[in-house]
């Protein structure tokens, strides 16, 4: 059984968001697929990655780099994990039929946006119908909270 985290975006974007997801990842001695609808979104989610100052370095690639064995973390709109990871990232209502080849799912989903939010509760239902575990979580003032 997988377990599939559903983590709700109250205060940032999912790139300002994933790359403490990913930190903690990483501290875990795990590899990281990322999974986004579009390549414009892989673009932007790896020029973020780079960027970012906390942590302070996330090690990652995607299509254009190769080498997709040696990345801890790839991005991909392509659900298949060429590096070998364990951990599936969800981003922009991204799905996959495979949650039986990752130990965890985090499905990242906008709560600013209706329809992406009920987009999540439709999957959220799906996962639970599926036999996964879900949790939720929900960005508060200090962090991730789990909410019921």
């Amino acid at each position: 059984m997988t377990q599939v985290g559903f983590y709700h975006l109250t205060r940032t974007g999912v790139a300002q968001a994933l790359p403490q997801l990913l930190g903690r990842t990483l501290a875990a001695g795990e590899r990281a697929l990322v999974l986004c609808r579009t390549a414009a979104t892989v673009t932007a989610l790896d020029r973020a990655l780079w960027e970012v100052a906390e942590p302070d370095w996330l090690p990652h690639g995607t299509a254009a780099d190769g080498d997709a064995d040696l990345q801890p973390i790839w991005l991909s709109v392509e659900d298949v994990a060429p590096n070998g990871a364990r951990f599936l990232f969800l981003t922009e209502g991204a799905e996959t039929a495979r949650f039986e080849a990752f130990t965890r799912v985090f499905d990242l989903f906008d709560g600013t946006d209706e329809e992406a939010v009920a987009a999540a509760r439709t999957r959220w239902k799906a996962v639970r119908a599926g036999g996964h575990e879900a949790t939720y979580w929900r960005q508060g003032e200090r962090g991730w909270e789990r909410g019921g």
